[in-house]
């Protein structure tokens, strides 16, 4: 049924209404507004027209005219409208935009270290107030090239705004960036820290620590390994060893000064360096005739080969322990990423809470359990303060992390390497596995499942790289022979011997109870939400994968600007 068609008094009418007045029929037709009066006599006669729509002889189809298309409308444009009152920055922005976060947030820090870095004297300098908010507004709208920041504060209404229509160049931009900041970004950091527990956005109660890898300014191809430095550096004092003895067998006159004793030089305990070599080629010119055929090979050492001899020192230097670095950032190290790329990169660890960074340190070595003290340290130093509990993966789960969270009586809710592993079902029915030794303290023993003991047999001392000493207890089995499983329980020709760490022990089995406690499992799952989503923020929403600037400090105050970025988006998606 269509919507145009009309029921009156039983009758199906299109586009009509059927109705009685003064003993006639009325038929109102809509369309042409008209009006049809019949008798009630001459009903029956033109009945078939009547109600009979559908006959053809009677009923005509209307085609609906079209209608006369309109001629568009548009609003006022007028380029060079004049205003009575001109236009204010601050009626454009948004009362929630990020922009006025940032600033607010920036009003309320303590910048005091960083007015502490300017000299007085000379012409004025751009504000740093102003310079700080710009960047952080910068690295939260994932516009990092300084050239690129300078062009929004000529373009962008709301860097127009923060910046109060000044307008500094990138090259003013970049000197702030690298120079002023990098001395100062970590007490600055520091103070965002101390606002956000001010405003109760934090509570410093569960510090959750992890570690990631991130791309330094580097070409892959710029890579200098330490063992080859260490291999070509010894090719070549040996080559410089050898033109040194030829000269000496040649040369008559150096005989005659030290007579049967070599060149101190060449003494078997003594080094060959590049500051020796240059001593000594000084005194084989003052006696050396320019025309004998020996001056070919001091020639040879002094152009060739003590170059070299300083190239390889200056690596080892650079190098300092790492076991490479990049010739484009020298303070890059290569490391094996998670897409098997071997690449130079920087290891970034942070503690976070609440999904907010509360620190941050940038380390050039691969792992991070000989790194956490000083990356802890950095916190106390920082801020003054210490969380109840610090919870972490398996990769800070060392004795030596251990015993600093005793030393500071913080939680200990740091996993081990063997801490899932001692869970498997493999782990548990190995019977023959040192866990599984029965320990007698009276008699400082331990028994194995056949019964046999094994006695103290001596003690290991292992110094860590920060300087920790370790101490491993080592037993051994009185006598293996003739045990029907010692296939099973070892491996050598000799009795089985176990190493046992007293010390380290206790702190797994603390380790372990407060893992497996209910608030030890409600903490591990808020792990996985707290701090790695920090990581996926910067990486992927950020687009920060790769670092712009060079230099471990210039690198230190990058991921201070995009730390404090990310606490400011927080705390906007916590107000909004």
């Amino acid at each position: 049924m269509s919507k145009k068609t009309t029921i009156v008094r039983g009758c199906l009418k299109s586009n009509k209404i059927i109705y009685k007045k003064n003993g006639m029929i009325v038929v109102y037709i809509k369309r042409k507004k008209t009006k049809i009066r019949y008798k009630m006599s001459e009903i029956e006669k033109k009945s078939e027209t009547l109600f009979n729509e559908i006959s053809e002889t009677h009923t005509k189809i209307r085609k609906r005219k079209k209608k006369r298309p309109s001629a568009p409308v548009f609003k006022p444009y007028t380029q060079q409208q004049m205003l009575m009152l001109p236009p204010s920055l601050e009626e454009l922005i948004p009362q929630e935009h990020m922009v006025r976060v940032v600033n607010k947030t920036i009003d309320g820090l303590n910048i005091e270290p960083l007015v502490a870095t300017y000299k007085g004297g000379g012409s004025s300098s751009y504000n740093p107030l102003m310079l700080l908010k710009v960047l952080v507004y910068a690295y939260l709208t994932k516009n990092y090239p300084s050239r690129k920041i300078a062009k929004a504060l000529r373009e962008d209404v709301n860097y127009m705004w923060l910046s109060g229509m000044q307008k500094p160049d990138f090259r003013t931009i970049n000197i702030f960036r690298s120079s002023r900041l990098k001395v100062v970004i970590d007490q600055v950091f520091g103070s965002m820290v101390e606002f956000c527990i001010a405003n109760r956005y934090i509570k410093l109660e569960n510090y959750f620590v992890d570690g990631t890898k991130i791309e330094a300014n580097a070409s892959k191809t710029s890579y200098v390994w330490s063992k080859n430095t260490q291999r070509y550096k010894e090719t070549t004092q040996k080559k410089i060893k050898e033109l040194l003895e030829h000269i000496e067998e040649v040369n008559r006159k150096e005989n005659e000064e030290y007579g049967n004793r070599d060149l101190e030089e060449l003494g078997k305990e003594t080094t060959i360096t590049s500051q020796k070599i240059k001593e000594q080629i000084e005194k084989l010119n003052t006696i050396i005739n320019p025309k004998k055929a020996e001056n070919r090979a001091l020639k040879e050492i002094e152009t060739k080969q003590l170059p070299k001899l300083e190239r390889y020192e200056e690596q080892e230097r650079l190098l300092d322990g790492r076991k490479s670095y990049s010739k484009t950032d020298i303070d890059a190290t290569f490391f094996r990423m998670k897409n098997e790329q071997l690449l130079p990169a920087y290891n970034v660890i942070i503690g976070t809470e609440n999904q907010f960074i509360v620190n941050y340190t940038i380390h050039q070595k691969a792992s991070e359990s000989d790194q956490f003290i000083r990356h802890f340290t950095k916190f106390i130093q920082t801020t003054g303060l210490t969380p109840k509990n610090v919870i972490g993966d398996a990769a800070y789960g060392s004795q030596e992390n251990y015993a600093f969270l005793e030393t500071y009586g913080l939680g200990n809710y740091l996993k081990y390497n063997t801490y899932h592993k001692e869970k498997t079902k493999k782990h548990k029915s190995d019977s023959y596995h040192k866990d599984h030794f029965k320990y007698e303290e009276t008699t400082d023993q331990y028994t194995c499942p056949e019964g046999r003991r094994l006695v103290f047999n001596r003690t290991e001392e292992r110094i860590t790289d920060n300087g920790y000493q370790q101490v491993n207890r080592i037993y051994e089995c009185l006598d293996c022979q003739g045990c029907p499983v010692s296939s099973l329980c070892k491996k050598g020709l000799g009795n089985r011997t176990i190493s046992m760490n007293p010390q380290l022990e206790r702190y797994r089995a603390q380790a372990r109870a407060n893992l497996a406690s209910g608030y030890g499992i409600t903490l591990r799952k808020m792990r996985g939400i707290d701090v790695e989503p920090v990581f996926g923020d910067i990486k992927m929403n950020q687009d920060y994968k790769r670092f712009r600037l060079r230099g471990k400090e210039k690198v230190n105050v990058e991921f201070g600007l995009l730390s404090m970025a990310h606490n400011i988006k927080k705390i906007a998606l916590t107000v909004h």
